[in-house]
């Protein structure tokens, strides 16, 4: 007798593991990969990050904290909505969560029952469907196209029987940022249709056109995700926040007692102290938007013309349909000859990826320009 399984749990694989894989294996055999396919910063924690946890380790343990997170490092994100945003946001809005994959289970526990609907923009952040699908939610794909940004549309939402829709900004993966106004029109269209409104925030702060809009700005009805792993670097500390309607706080609250207990106390002391690092964080964002530029200008050269010009983060994605019909063959085979890891577009669209790729422009200057020149040399062969 097999032992019995799920539905929940079949979910999709995610496809950049294959080419991490393949890479990993070239490595072992001595050649130099360029990785451009991982949302991983080349940037390590803030220095004043990583010697604030060396102290609080040398003074004792670090227990649970109290399921909301520290009181401290609560007020200062508080703090940074006040300085970024201009809102006044009480810290009691505010839970501490292991990453922001803890935040997107928060919020989907306290929001939805199962069989429930919640839209996500297509090409989008594979984690999404697959979350909701182990949840036993029903992601609800809104093709999105490339005259907009890849972000959805107002008439995409209103009246499409969605019972919530998470919305990312700049996104995962093109890139693409909504303004104020624009962000307001899907939260307007999500309120006139009853509609749960969720906004990934994880990319703010890296913006190089305009600034970032937060859905704070606009009303206290959305449910916000952030988290430290990308402007502050550090993705492997899984530390994030949610910030829940004033409804909702307990709710979330006690889910998280439940299935966390706490974000990492070890996480959360570096937190803290990162949010001291202004100076060191303004530089990292200016070394990706120098490899932003240098994407921007050499995607051309290689004969890649068909992509939404990245606001923030620090991916590109790009049509490549002129070189083939399989984005993971095309990407086996940009490794394989040049040495350049990147993401096939599977990931993000299950129905159209098949014709693009992402770029990620994390890693140091050097590399992406070498990576660049390197895709070019790959691209003049296909095109041939």
């Amino acid at each position: 007798m097999q032992t019995r399984v799920s539905r929940r749990g079949d979910v999709d694989p995610f496809i950049v593991m294959e080419i991490l894989r393949l890479a990993a294996q070239a490595e072992a055999a001595g050649r130099h990969v360029i990785h451009m396919e991982i949302g991983q910063p080349g940037t390590p924690a803030p220095e004043v990050a990583r010697a604030a946890l060396g102290t609080a380790m040398g003074q004792g343990s670090l227990g649970y904290t109290e399921s909301l997170g520290l009181p401290a490092l609560r007020q200062r994100i508080a703090g940074l909505y006040r300085d970024w945003y201009g809102v006044d946001l009480d810290p009691d809005r505010i839970l501490v969560t292991p990453g922001s994959s803890g935040g997107f289970l928060l919020a989907f526990t306290s929001l939805f029952d199962p069989g429930d609907r919640v839209g996500i923009a297509n090409p989008g952040y594979p984690a999404y469907r697959q979350i909701l699908k182990a949840q036993g939610l029903e992601p609800a794909l809104i093709t999105t196209e490339l005259s907009d940004g890849y972000q959805p549309r107002p008439d995409q939402i209103e009246g499409a029987g969605l019972d919530g829709v998470l919305i990312a900004s700049p996104a995962n993966p093109t890139g693409t940022m909504l303004d104020h106004d624009a962000l307001k029109a899907l939260i307007e269209a999500a309120e006139r249709s009853n509609t749960a409104f969720i906004s990934d925030e994880i990319y703010h702060g890296l913006n190089y056109q305009g600034r970032c809009t937060s859905a704070l700005e606009i009303t206290d009805n959305a449910f916000v995700i952030n988290s430290f792993s990308k402007y502050f670097s550090m993705t492997g500390w899984r530390v994030g926040w949610i910030v829940a309607p004033p409804n909702h706080i307990d709710r979330v609250n006690k889910l998280a007692q439940h299935m966390f207990i706490c974000a990492p106390h070890a996480s959360q002391i570096a937190a803290l102290a990162a949010l001291d690092a202004a100076d060191e964080l303004e530089a990292n964002r200016a070394t990706y938007a120098r490899n932003r530029d240098i994407v921007l200008k050499m995607l051309p050269k290689a004969g890649i013309t068909r992509f939404a010009p990245p606001d923030g983060g620090f991916y590109v994605y790009a049509d490549i349909s002129h070189l083939g019909d399989d984005s993971l063959t095309l990407a086996r085979a940009l490794l394989d000859e040049e040495g350049v890891a990147v993401t096939p577009g599977h990931d993000f669209d299950p129905v159209r990826g098949g014709s693009t790729w992402r770029l990620s422009y994390a890693a140091s200057t050097a590399d992406v320009e070498e990576g660049m020149a390197r895709i070019a040399r790959f691209t003049e062969r296909r095109a041939r």
